[in-house]
């Protein structure tokens, strides 16, 4: 994809969603950090169902910290991999208390220091939470990256690298929900909605559905 086409992809998108917005429910940037560690091999939909009534209990480390493993666990039942997650979020709460003042760092490695928070995870609340103009890349911007010809790599940190180098800074900041949007919604894993896709002229995708049948 040519730097003319990119900018013309980014241009498509904010006419369809000028302000793209994640899915994720959280009240401040503690329940956000907690809700998106959730989220990992789950759906947004599934973690939202059970936050709507966690948050409302816990929504800071120390209050989090005071439910214990297993009162944290009867909330999170429902989502999977809920064992490992709970002792995950307890972990990077009993550190926020210990080591940030109960605050969710501004700071990629400090932010990676926490139990259950990879890069991944971190650049979401970087982007998020501080406005910060960083892509965290997932299934969804990893399958829209190389499948446009946006950005080629075989690994999450090859794509990241590429998308930050090749989009112009004017849509930088928003890429990340873009992105993250148009994999779950058009660009799917199994059947693309290419007929209607907004940005269908500057993808390089050789194999383009023309149909929705």
């Amino acid at each position: 994809m040519t730097s003319g086409e990119i900018d013309k992809f980014f241009e498509n998108l904010s006419s369809q969603n000028p302000d793209p917005k994640g899915e994720l429910y959280s009240t401040n940037p503690f329940t956000l950090l907690v809700a998106v560690v959730l989220s990992a091999r789950t759906t947004d939909k599934g973690v939202n169902k059970a936050t709507q009534v966690l948050f409302k209990i816990a929504d800071t480390p120390k209050k989090m910290l005071a439910l214990g493993e297993d009162g944290l666990k009867k909330y999170i039942n429902t989502i999977g991999l809920y064992n490992s997650k709970a002792k995950n979020i307890l972990g990077l709460c009993q550190k926020l208390v210990m080591e940030f003042d109960g605050q969710v760092p501004n700071d990629l490695k400090a932010l990676e220091s926490l139990p259950g928070v990879g890069r991944k995870t971190a650049n979401v609340v970087l982007n998020a939470v501080f406005q910060e103009p960083v892509i965290a890349v997932d299934t969804h911007i990893f399958r829209v990256s190389n499948r446009t010809g946006l950005a080629k790599g075989k690994t999450p940190l090859e794509v990241e690298k590429q998308l930050m180098k090749r989009i112009p800074p004017r849509w930088l900041l928003k890429a990340h929900h873009w992105l993250v949007l148009h994999g779950r919604y058009i660009c799917k894993a199994r059947k693309p909605l290419c007929p209607t896709c907004p940005v269908r002229q500057e993808c390089h995708y050789p194999y383009k559905t023309k149909s929705l049948l």
